[in-house]
């Protein structure tokens, strides 16, 4: 086993990471590093191999809870190389973007270059790496339908995966603990770049109208429902019938906006944000006979309502 002290230069030790998710909350890494290409993150990733650490990947922290207790081994923050954006007018309708580029100014970035097909990233908070983890869609745009390719680096080197090989379901792929999106490249359609910015700023304006903004929140609580009994009901139209609009436990409460967002109002804790995500779960169980799955992602020893855990 490789000792510690022998760990890379960027790898830092004890680093708070509440300051890095936007409802900021949580502990502090045990260690962390910010890594700026390939070479860096593969330099990190087999370093935390060998000396058998757990490794976690915070992007834009804008769908992810932190443990309070904080988070044992290595967590990454994609940067430098890795968040670049990349236009390729030379092979037609491509780009091409480090996994810790921002999809919102992925979208932008093509709607200047007259390039259709990625509006929806406009609405999505999140980094290029969260996205296809999470395969993620908004306003009827879906991150599989245009996505070209991704490099997956993991400690045993880079593999370049098309859509079919990600496993993608709803909000979900076949991505695992310690493989990480460095690059993507996206396959979009030539239009005229008015009205493909046009489109952008109407979907920003509806997000503004639908959801809180800002404020310390980390997006949707939970995922919209399956469950036939809905009858088309999203978790938050749920959530606001069972009465949870505005409810609060400690300084965590659900949004007067919408229902399904939860907001850090008063220097709330994640135990704060769980302890409410239950009692929203709960009342909606209770009042519908509807279970309610959390959306939010989570780093170190978080236990979700429901039962599901990351460690």
């Amino acid at each position: 086993m490789r000792p510690l002290s022998e760990r890379p230069a960027e790898i830092e030790r004890d680093v708070s990471l509440a300051r890095l998710t936007t409802i900021r909350t949580g502990g502090r890494a045990e260690f962390f590093a910010r890594v700026k290409s390939v070479e860096e993150l593969q330099r990190a990733l087999e370093w935390a191999a060998r000396t058998r650490l757990q490794v976690g990947v915070i992007g834009s922290g804008s769908n992810l809870l932190v443990a309070d207790s904080g988070v044992r081994g290595l967590v990454l923050k994609l940067d430098g190389d890795l968040a670049e954006i990349e236009l390729e007018p030379e092979v037609g309708g491509h780009i091409i973007c480090g996994g810790g580029a921002r999809l919102p100014a992925v979208a932008a970035a093509a709607a200047r270059a007259g390039l259709a097909g990625l509006e929806f990233g406009v609405s999505i908070p999140g980094t290029v790496g969260g996205a296809v983890r999470m395969n993620a869609n908004a306003y009827g745009g879906a991150l599989a339908s245009v996505l070209d390719w991704v490099d997956v680096v993991s400690h045993a080197g880079s593999e370049r995966r098309c859509p079919e090989d990600l496993g993608f379901a709803y909000r979900r792929s076949s991505l695992v603990a310690g493989e990480v999106v460095a690059r993507a490249q996206f396959r979009l359609s030539r239009a005229d770049p008015g009205t493909v910015r046009e489109h952008l700023a109407q979907l920003r304006r509806q997000r503004r109208e639908a959801q809180p903004s800002g404020v310390r929140t980390f997006g949707s609580t939970f995922k919209n429902p399956a469950d036939p009994e809905a009858r088309g009901r999203t978790a938050g139209q749920l959530l606001d019938a069972a009465g949870c609009r505005g409810l609060r436990v400690g300084g965590a409460c659900f949004s007067a906006k919408h229902a399904n967002f939860i907001e850090n109002v008063a220097a709330a804790t994640t135990a704060d944000v769980v302890a409410l995500m239950t009692l929203g779960r709960d009342r909606v169980q209770e009042r519908f006979g509807i279970v309610l799955e959390p959306e939010v992602q989570v780093l170190g020893e978080v236990e979700l309502p429901g039962g599901g855990r990351s460690e």
